[in-house]
């Protein structure tokens, strides 16, 4: 599962990488031609549905529990905010100090989209496009709704949760077609992406009911999985169906198999398996960062005079690798202590923890 995460990160930075190349082609006087062996947006698509999966499948104690929903609230909020509103606001200082990083939107942003973005709230910019102000947010946006949904049923088992979920969300996609005109933050919601989180949680379901396939099953779901996003188109109609399905498909092969003997978990696989899920446990960091790192590698090339020597192809590979050890490192440096920081102090005690700080003096 970590290194399918590593995957739809990789995906994510490699798309942006090759616009930042066409970016520097043009300025250094070179051409580039992106390549499109595989629908490199549909990185985001994988997540959704490992985001399906794991909520599902993490919240297994929580269901039916007392307490449960103010525990599931402070473990995403602790593991989702801290660095996005770190990075929006690092984003932010630099867009007011460099007006040009944000010319893009229209103008500068007003108070209410500044709030907007850090509430996680949809709201259309200056242009018309329903981004928050750090766009690579509106993935967030997304995740922030399904935790909201999710949360409502954690009251239920497991099978009552996901049913909740599935319908919940199918209803949201229906009333956003069935409603004339709708507000921002329905047309936004209703998108027929949300149901990849369905997905996701459908597969938590099936591994909590026993399902375990062989490993030929795990191989050619796998296959199918990356033959569906290879003849995906780039620009797909229905996006649920041209990504997400494969998507799934990756998914199942990752989280359905058997565990493996520890005594198979030795030689290259285990060695190369451990390093991708380095960086999966990292790929959040990678996801939020991945754009300044992009751009800052960019502009040394472009400035060092670097850019026309090494090409456009040599350039955008020197950028997504220099992406990694900077999402490496602040996933190690920054978000995890931010994570578990937050989660102290968010985190709903216990009752045998309530009972005994309760009885020590000086707490």
């Amino acid at each position: 599962m970590q290194a399918l995460r590593a995957l739809a990160a990789l995906m994510v930075v490699v798309h942006h990488a090759q616009n930042e190349a066409a970016i520097l082609a043009v300025r250094a006087g070179t051409d580039f031609v992106p390549r499109h062996g595989l629908p490199w947006p549909a990185g985001v698509d994988i997540f959704f549905v490992i985001s399906g999966f794991i909520i599902v499948h993490a919240a297994g104690p929580l269901f039916g529990r007392p307490g449960a929903r103010g525990r599931f609230l402070a473990h995403r909020i602790a593991r989702l905010v801290p660095l996005y509103w770190l990075v929006t606001g690092l984003y932010l200082a630099l867009g007011l100090a460099m007006p040009a990083l944000l010319s893009g939107e229209g103008g500068p942003p007003d108070l209410a989209r500044t709030l907007a973005s850090f509430l996680f709230w949809p709201m259309a910019r200056a242009d018309g496009a329903v981004l928050p102000l750090y766009g690579l947010g509106w993935t967030l946006n997304y995740e922030m709704a399904f935790y909201a949904l999710f949360t409502l049923g954690l009251g239920l088992t497991r099978r009552g949760a996901v049913a909740w979920l599935v319908g919940a969300l199918g209803l949201v996609v229906l009333a956003g077609r069935l409603i004339p005109a709708p507000p921002v933050p329905l047309a936004f919601w209703s998108d027929p992406i949300v149901l990849e989180f369905a997905l996701g949680a459908g597969l938590a379901l099936l591994r909590a009911e026993g399902l375990r396939l062989h490993g030929a099953v795990q191989v050619g779901l796998a296959a199918a999985g990356l033959f569906g996003l290879a003849t995906a188109p780039a620009e797909p109609a229905l996006r649920l169906l041209a990504w997400g399905l494969p998507a799934a498909l990756l998914v199942a092969a990752a989280v359905l198999g058997r565990d493996r003997p520890e005594a198979a978990r030795g030689g290259w696989a285990a060695r190369f398996l451990g390093a991708a899920e380095r960086l999966g446990d990292a790929s959040y960091a990678l996801y939020l960062l991945h754009p300044l790192v992009l751009r800052a590698v960019r502009e040394g090339l472009v400035r060092s005079g670097l850019a026309p020597l090494l090409g456009p192809w040599p350039s955008l590979v020197l950028m997504v690798v220099l992406t990694l050890p900077v999402a490496l490192l602040a996933h190690r440096l920054v978000e995890r202590p931010l994570t578990r920081l937050v989660r102290r102090r968010l985190e709903p005690a216990r009752p045998a923890e309530a009972a005994d700080r309760a009885a020590t003096p000086g707490r």
